[in-house]
């Protein structure tokens, strides 16, 4: 009975630890030496590509990616 109150114990402990641990370290975008201006710089440049990337493919199913083909004169 003891022994195996020790050991529930021991994982309880180690899960506690292992949360912990990822909660700190784990979750975080910042990296060590990276100050909160560079974190903010590069979510806006995720956000921007992710957002080119969007509309990239928002003008090739609606077919706005390319010119039209229907007239050979270059209209200005």
């Amino acid at each position: 009975m003891k022994s195996s109150y020790n050991f529930i114990c021991k994982v309880v402990l180690a899960l506690i630890l292992c949360v912990l641990v990822f909660l700190n370290f784990g979750c975080s975008s910042k990296q060590l030496g990276e100050t909160k201006a560079e974190v903010r710089r590069k979510h806006k440049r995720v956000l921007r590509t992710n957002y080119r990337e969007m509309m990239r493919d928002i003008d090739k199913v609606l077919l706005l990616d390319e010119p039209s083909k229907l007239s050979d004169k270059r209209i200005p």
